[in-house]
C-alpha cells in the first residue's frame, strides 16, 4: 500500500468528507485533495523529476506543507527540512541527501533559495491564496519538461520519505522510509487509537518531523478523519483552536503538554466544554505530574506512545480504556512491521 492509496481510499469512501482544515481557511475535501495531489505529482514529473529523485521541502507549518508532502511522495522522494535552518545547516542537508529539487515559499528570511541555487538544485516556488481551501497551492518553478507518460502509482517498496536522525551522538544519518513502512505505521496508530471518520486531529507538531507527519497527518487520513493544520504549537492560540474546530484528539511532546496545562486555569471555559476523547503524548517521556494534570483538566485519558524515526514513528502505545494503561510506560507493541 502507498500513501496515494490512502487518499484514493478516502476519496472512494467519502469524497465530500473534509480532510484538511486550517485557521482562516475553508476545508479541503478528500476528493479535492486526492485530485490536487495527483495533479501536483504529475506536474513534478513533467519538470523532469523521477521516482527516485529527492525533493526537499522548506515550508512553514500548515496545510500547504501537509499537501506538499503528500504530493511529493506520490511523485518522488520527499525530504522535509526545518524552515528555521540557517545557511550552513541547509547546505549540509541539501548536499547530504542529495536533493534534486527544492520546494519553498513564504519564507523571505530563509537562505534556502540561495543555498539551493549555489548547489545547482532546481528551485520550485509554491504559491497559495488565503481564499483557497486549506492545502491547495500552485507550483511556479522551472519550465516543465515535455512528458507524455502517465503518472504511475508508487510501489509499496518505493521510498516515500527521507529524514535525518538528530545527530546528538554522531553525524546525522539519513533514514529512508518506504510507502509500505509509512502506510503500515499509519494503520497501526489508527487502529490503536480507534480513529474513524468522526475524528478530527488538532495538529500542533512540526510537519518536518516523523511525529507530525505520521501520527497526526497519515494516521488521521488512514482512519478517514480530518486534520487541523495549524502554524505549529502556538500556546496562546491552543484553546482558541480547541473552541473553533472542536477536535477529538491531539498529539504532542511533553513540553507542549506542560505549556497547555499551565494555561488551563486561564481558559477554564474551553477546558470544560472541549470535545476531546483522548490526548496522545510521544517523542519523549511524559512526567507523571503532567499526565495527571492533563487528565484532571480535560477529563479524558492520556495515551503515552513510543516511536523512532527509523521505525516510521510508532513502535508501542498504551491502549485506550477500558484496557489498562500504565503511566510511565511505553505500553504494548503497536508496530512497526510493514505489510508486503
Amino acid at each position: 500500500m502507498s500513501i496515494l492509496n490512502i487518499l484514493e481510499e478516502g476519496d472512494r469512501r467519502a469524497p465530500k468528507a473534509k480532510a484538511l482544515y486550517a485557521p482562516g481557511r475553508s476545508p479541503f475535501t478528500y476528493s479535492a485533495l486526492h485530485a490536487h495531489v495527483v495533479r501536483t505529482a504529475a506536474g513534478l514529473r513533467q519538470r523532469g523529476l523521477q521516482r527516485d529523485d529527492i525533493i526537499a521541502i522548506v515550508l512553514p507549518n500548515g496545510p500547504e506543507m501537509a499537501s506538499a508532502f503528500l504530493s511529493v511522495s506520490a511523485a518522488a522522494v520527499c525530504a522535509p527540512l526545518n524552515p528555521a535552518y540557517q545557511a550552513d545547516e541547509l547546505e549540509f542537508y541539501l548536499s547530504d541527501l542529495p536533493a534534486r529539487a527544492l520546494i519553498v515559499a513564504g519564507l523571505p528570511e530563509s537562505p534556502a533559495r540561495d543555498v539551493a541555487r549555489r548547489l545547482g538544485i532546481q528551485v520550485i516556488e509554491l504559491a497559495w491564496s488565503p481564499e483557497d481551501p486549506a492545502g491547495m497551492f500552485a507550483l511556479d518553478g522551472s519550465p516543465a519538461a515535455e512528458r507524455d507518460d502517465p503518472l504511475e502509482s508508487p510501489r509499496p517498496d518505493a521510498v516515500a520519505l527521507v529524514l535525518h536522525t538528530s545527530g546528538t551522538t554522531s553525524r546525522p544519518k539519513i533514514v529512508p522510509l518506504t510507502h509500505a513502512n509509512l502506510s503500515a505505521s499509519a494503520r497501526h496508530i489508527a487502529t490503536s487509537l480507534m480513529l474513524g471518520s468522526d475524528d478530527l486531529c488538532l495538529n500542533v507538531m512540526p510537519l518536518f518531523h516523523i511525529h507530525g507527519l505520521v501520527a497526526s497527518l497519515l494516521a488521521s487520513l488512514q482512519g478517514g478523519g480530518g486534520v487541523v493544520c495549524t502554524p505549529g504549537f502556538v500556546a496562546p492560540s491552543f484553546f482558541d483552536w480547541v473552541d473553533e474546530f472542536r477536535p477529538t484528539w491531539y498529539t504532542a511532546v511533553p513540553t507542549m503538554h506542560a505549556s497547555i496545562v499551565s494555561r488551563a486555569a486561564a481558559n477554564q471555559a474551553s477546558a470544560d466544554s472541549h470535545t476531546l476523547r483522548f490526548i496522545r503524548s510521544s517523542s519523549a517521556a511524559l512526567p507523571g505530574t503532567t499526565l495527571a494534570k492533563l487528565e484532571e483538566v480535560f477529563r479524558v485519558p492520556v495515551i503515552e506512545a513510543y516511536g523512532m524515526t527509523e521505525a516510521a514513528h510508532q513502535m508501542a502505545s498504551n491502549p485506550l480504556p477500558p484496557a489498562v494503561r500504565k503511566p510511565g510506560t511505553v505500553g504494548r507493541a503497536a508496530g512497526p512491521v510493514a505489510d508486503r
